[in-house]
């Protein structure tokens, strides 16, 4: 069972945990990876872009000139594709972009995520980060203590509205449940900070 240190929100060790072997000690499987975050990103997709065909356009129903005589090629409307203002030929239409992957294979790839950050070092275990009341430069001196620079997932055992509040003015810094993990957001933070209450929590929902 892998053990991390736990950090106070002033930046001291206070002691060490251990982190559950199914979520940190689990096969990284790059494949299931990747077919995760894409079902992901393409399931944020509105699939909402449309073209008009060559019946759907305005205009038509008189040839442009007559059928001979004029040497040129013969032509029967003006919503044709080649015309300015023309239909479009194989273009976009509404779709879903969802992609339905197995919920085991979700939890693979979220175990994978998880014990690939931990392997590189970007997992940091912190006591709490509650907040008295809505201060993001106090949110930024906890961040700071404990080193977490870059891209930075905080994840909460529950919800905690003064957190979120703080953080919401920080590019950096996005706050999820940790009950609501997921693959994309895991793999993009440069710093995974996870509060102590929440590993008993994770480990209950995807272990």
């Amino acid at each position: 069972m892998p053990a991390t240190p736990v950090y106070s929100k002033a930046g001291a060790q206070t002691g060490t945990v251990d982190l559950p072997d199914a979520l940190f000690a689990a096969p990284v499987n790059t494949a299931v990876l990747h077919q995760a975050v894409v079902a992901q990103l393409a399931a944020r997709r509105q699939g909402t872009h449309d073209t008009k065909t060559r019946g759907e356009v305005r205009g038509g129903g008189k040839k442009p000139y007559r059928q001979k005589g004029t040497g040129r090629a013969r032509q029967g409307t003006p919503t044709a594709p080649h015309y300015r203002g023309g239909g479009v030929v194989f273009g976009p239409h509404p779709r879903s972009y969802e992609q339905r992957l197995p919920k085991r294979m979700k939890r693979l790839a979220l175990r994978g995520a998880l014990t690939a950050k931990l392997g590189d070092g970007a997992v940091r275990v912190v006591e709490d980060l509650a907040m008295d009341a809505i201060r993001t430069r106090e949110l930024v001196g906890y961040l700071g203590n404990l080193k977490a620079t870059g891209k930075v997932l905080v994840v909460e055992a529950a919800k905690d509205e003064r957190l979120e509040l703080s953080a919401r003015n920080l590019p950096g810094v996005t706050v999820i449940r940790a009950d609501s993990l997921n693959v994309v957001d895991v793999l993009d933070a440069d710093v995974l900070l996870i509060t102590q209450p929440s590993i008993a929590l994770m480990s209950e929902v995807y272990a």
